[in-house]
């Protein structure tokens, strides 16, 4: 298949540090050009990449130190130039916010898909979206799917991830010298919680997160104060090939969400390592983690506590062998194609109907 992934321009794919929507367009459109498919892939100009690369800005947002620039300016230009090439593809794959490519496309809905990679229950984006009924999703979780029940759903894929990425080492995280948290220092994310187990557990805990400007409030008011430099330290914001030594020597992941998570990469960055993730039972959680088996999903610090020595004598070699049952690249760049699939059908039905 001719496929055209629109990637958003706030980071490269893949991101240098932060970054999950970037990273998940990364190995997906890496996926589908080792199984043989042309993917043409529209992006910052600082993107590495095996598929076709059309560089729609010099480098990405996030990176870009020039204090005046627009964002919205420059995703408007890249979608122009998507929608002068879209009879170049079978189907054209959005992986943009609020539905922004929407009115470039109206005419042929039928030939795009969207994966929205955020949370859904924004006031304004049903109205939005009921201007466009027509239009293809697919969500990352059962639970994303449920919050914008009237959206013209293809499908349900979940994240996966290259299954060479991560190489765990069993025996790393089994002295419980550390819990691990790794995501955004946002409210959100709740890293209060995390420290408030470190805390009660008595176990030493590492943040590795990234301190956006709209949560430095936060981290300043709430967050920086709890942090001791020994039982609980800071080690900032990590990159890719940091991750596997950080996930990998942890005892757990802690992702104590306070929100709807649609999805949570960090968990199966985790599972990839075979370290077990206490999460809290919102969003995908339930769905994402074998209760008892990769991990546990409680729903009060009590709770995550209590649960602590039982999570700790998970077997990290069980943990690694759902992740690959579960998450691999592989297994999500072929569910992706079956969806293309079904979309051609579609359309195939249609114009002969």
């Amino acid at each position: 298949m001719k496929i055209a992934h629109v990637a958003p321009l706030y980071e490269s794919v893949p991101p240098r540090l932060y970054g999950g929507t970037e990273r998940i367009i990364s190995y997906l459109t890496e996926a589908l050009v080792d199984l043989g498919h042309e993917v043409t892939l529209f992006a910052s100009g600082d993107t590495k990449t095996s598929a076709k690369l059309v560089p729609c800005r010099e480098r990405a947002l996030r990176l870009d130190p020039r204090p005046l620039k627009s964002e919205i300016a420059a995703h408007l230009s890249m979608l122009d130039e998507v929608r002068n090439r879209a009879d170049e593809f079978d189907v054209v794959h959005f992986h943009l916010s609020h539905f922004l490519h929407f009115p470039f496309f109206r005419d042929m809905p039928q030939r795009t898909v969207t994966t929205p990679h955020g949370r859904l229950d924004y006031a304004d984006l049903a109205q939005a979206y009921d201007r466009f009924p027509r239009f293809p999703m697919i969500s990352i979780s059962r639970s994303q799917r449920a919050r914008f029940a009237s959206a013209n759903w293809l499908a349900t894929i979940h994240h996966g991830l290259p299954l060479e990425l991560y190489e765990p080492d069993f025996e790393a995280g089994s002295d419980g010298t550390y819990l691990a948290f790794l995501g955004r220092m946002s409210r959100d994310k709740r890293p209060d919680r995390a420290i408030e187990i470190a805390r009660r557990t008595g176990l030493k805990l590492k943040l590795a997160a990234k301190v956006g400007d709209g949560d430095r409030a936060y981290f300043e008011e709430v967050v920086q104060p709890l942090i001791d430099g020994d039982q609980v330290e800071y080690v900032g914001e990590i990159g890719e090939d940091q991750k596997s030594r950080f996930l990998g020597n942890a005892a757990a992941l802690l992702f104590p969400i306070d929100w709807p998570e649609p999805f949570g990469l960090a968990v199966i960055e985790a599972m990839a390592c075979g370290t077990p993730v206490m999460a809290w039972s919102c969003g995908a959680m339930p769905e994402i983690i074998d209760h008892g088996a990769t991990g546990f999903v409680v729903e009060t610090i009590e709770d995550a506590v209590a649960s602590m020595p039982a999570l700790l004598q998970l077997d990290r070699r069980r943990i690694r062998t759902a992740f690959e049952r579960r998450f691999s690249a592989v297994r999500m760049a072929r569910d992706y194609v079956a969806a293309y699939s079904r979309l051609s059908d579609r359309h195939e039905q249609s114009r002969a109907s």
